[in-house]
């Protein structure tokens, strides 16, 4: 028998399509059959639609607003939609809050991927924008201040390693605005540990990696490595891609065009390769 690889996919901020996931999840399992003629049910998918614990109030909001008037409604849409997510996701000294209730249904996707790739599966994370932010939150709460874990989000994580993050691998960050976030920081902060530092103890001869990929057009994202010293060791490679087609690619748009980009998929998939043949002494 095989070792499985558990992969979780967050989107960005705003509230994508349910299906959002679909074709990259197509594009990487394609590539990784021809790479390796390995079985595509050697992946283990589990998208997760975080977005949808602030969808209804962003919707409540926005008609709230509707007899007032307001000018620029297709950019104040946007606001809403996007900008929203940002701010309605900040943790607070309440239980139960928004940080809470989207760190649960991280914990709840994690728990699903154990159930079908194994309670040792390397787990690799792909995350766009905000979802970046979300994913980080949630692996650095578990590995520097398990005291900030929200009592929805214990409750939904039990003690094997996938779900304590020991098993933590590949991560991959895209059009992310952590460079932003860290300026909630003096210093800036300090990043989460890819891969993590229990993995050797599952997979002695298993590397991990960070890969950050940005586009210079997209106003949203940056490199990670410059932020500080602890981000230029905990990053493994800053990529500048061209994400986007003719019309998308040379300006801020791309920032949701990452999912398509050749590069990507493809570095993706090669982490996903090297991953899969180390665990299964290919």
């Amino acid at each position: 028998m095989t070792q499985k690889i558990a992969v979780m996919i967050l989107h960005g901020a705003g509230t994508p399509e349910r299906q959002f996931a679909e074709e990259m999840m197509e594009r990487i399992t394609k590539s990784f059959v021809k790479k390796t003629g390995a079985s595509p049910t050697e992946l283990v998918f589990e998208p997760v639609f975080w977005s949808s614990i602030f969808a209804g109030g962003q919707e409540e909001l926005w008609e709230n607003f509707q007899s007032d008037n307001l000018h620029f409604q297709r950019l104040r849409k946007f606001a809403v939609e996007f900008l929203a997510d940002a701010v309605a996701y900040q943790p607070t000294d309440k239980d139960g809050q928004n940080y809470d209730q989207v760190h649960t249904l991280l914990a709840k996707s994690i728990r699903k991927l154990k159930e079908r790739a194994g309670e040792r599966a390397p787990l690799c994370v792909i995350s766009h924008s905000l979802g970046s932010i979300v994913a980080s939150n949630y692996f650095f709460d578990l590995q520097y201040r398990r005291e900030k874990i929200g009592v929805e989000t214990r409750l939904a994580t039990s003690k094997t390693p996938i779900e304590q993050c020991e098993t933590l691998t590949l991560f991959y960050t895209m059009g992310s605005p952590m460079a932003l976030w860290s300026m909630r920081y003096i210093d800036f902060g300090s990043p989460i540990m890819v891969p993590s530092p229990e993995l050797p103890v599952h997979y002695p001869d298993l590397k991990g990696e960070w890969l950050n990929f940005y586009d210079k057009d997209d106003v949203l994202s940056y490199p990670l490595k410059n932020i500080n010293e602890a981000y230029n060791r905990a990053v493994t490679r800053d990529v500048s891609v061209n994400a986007g087609g003719m019309l998308t690619s040379w300006n801020p748009i791309s920032h949701i065009k990452y999912d398509t980009d050749k590069e990507v998929i493809s570095s993706i998939v090669n982490g996903l390769c090297r991953t899969w043949k180390t665990i299964n002494n290919d």
